[in-house]
């Protein structure tokens, strides 16, 4: 077998791939955000309204963060 010979090609855009894996941070954290809310809400209810408030702010960030893996591809991408 020649060394030169091509065993797998990579074709398309791996922008595509790099979102796929950049999606897997804010799910785990949107998980984690309102896994421990729910706990906490459980623990103390007379706090609803910080702890509600805190997991807004959570998911946002979290989201942003997804949303900014989503747009790197095209603005890197050639």
């Amino acid at each position: 077998m020649a060394a030169t010979e091509t065993l797998a090609a990579v074709s398309g855009s791996l922008g595509s791939i790099g979102y796929g894996l950049a999606a897997i941070g804010p799910g785990v954290g949107v998980g984690i955000i309102f896994g421990n809310g729910t706990q906490a809400l459980a623990r103390q209810p007379e706090a609803a309204g910080l702890i509600r408030a805190n997991q807004i702010l959570g998911f946002a960030f979290c989201e942003a963060l997804a949303l900014i893996g989503l747009v790197m591809p095209f603005v890197y991408g050639k």
